[in-house]
């Protein structure tokens, strides 16, 4: 396992004063788990219960205010039956310009925090028509259609067990109606159009979004064990169009379902 508190590196430097921030602003000297909120999720922490602590994102080192429409840009420690959770509503895109250190910044700052467990949720666009609008999807697998990646220097991060087989085996045990699916990730902020979505959907994807997959890699190489929730909210192919709104309203609506199901995921699966 990858130490993820080098000093030689700025970016767990800048992890580890972040970490001891939400230490003291929280009250928890270390947490077990980290979630990571994305679109519309932001409901599903009434399944936590009250919040030992919240504060701004922007009033911790190295993040920055989330602008997509549905983030609430807050950090919280939550007790969840006994395991003290990060809860990230929120986070950086790679669209948003400010390059990838502050899109990763939550999930080194997590493994700094003492998380050995991340979730990520976002909301997707199905590449599949049987798939509908609300379905929650497991993430089995990534497409990283971006050229980029969060990790820089002769470090060979192993992905091949990236999305976490135990923690899919024990989401499916939970919920057995759980899809999986594979996500791929492209810049944005634009939609794609049918010729995109119908290329992407042959190179594999079920699913495709514009977040969490810098995200898992910088958790794998801090030797985070990850867990992929994806709501689908649109159905790419279809020629009516894509309203933004309706994206967070059907996320939202799917998050509040899904809510004890994550509260379960870090009860059972932290380590």
């Amino acid at each position: 396992m990858r130490d993820p508190h080098g000093d030689a590196d700025p970016a767990n430097r800048a992890a580890r004063s972040a970490a001891g921030q939400i230490a003291e602003l929280t009250g928890v000297p270390a947490h077990r788990a980290a979630v990571v909120l994305g679109s519309g999720w932001g409901p599903a922490t009434e399944a936590f219960g009250e919040p030992v602590a919240l504060t701004a994102m922007s009033e911790v080192t190295g993040f920055l205010a989330p602008t997509a429409e549905g983030h609430r840009g807050t950090i919280a420690s939550y007790d969840v039956r006994g395991v003290a959770t990060l809860v990230l509503s929120g986070r950086t895109h790679l669209y948003e310009g400010h390059g990838l250190a502050p899109v990763v910044h939550g999930v080194r700052t997590a493994a700094a925090a003492g998380c050995t467990t991340v979730v990520l949720t976002n909301a997707n666009g199905s590449l599949r028509p049987d798939w509908e609008v609300g379905r929650p999807v497991l993430v089995r697998d990534h497409l990283n259609l971006t050229a980029t990646s969060p990790v820089e220097g002769p470090r060979f991060v192993d992905l091949t067990d990236c999305w976490s087989p135990r923690l899919r085996a024990l989401a499916r045990e939970l919920d057995p109606t759980l899809a999986e699916g594979v996500y791929a990730w492209l810049p944005g902020p634009h939609y794609e159009t049918l010729a995109e979505a119908e290329f992407v959907r042959r190179m594999g994807a079920d699913v495709l979004g514009m977040s969490t997959v810098p995200e898992a890699i910088a958790a794998r190489d801090c030797g985070l064990e990850v867990l992929g929730l994806s709501t689908v909210t649109a159905v790419e192919g279809d020629d009516s169009g894509i309203d933004p709104s309706e994206v967070v309203a059907v996320a939202e609506a799917t998050a509040a379902r899904m809510g004890p199901l994550l509260a379960d995921l870090v009860r059972r699966g932290t380590r």
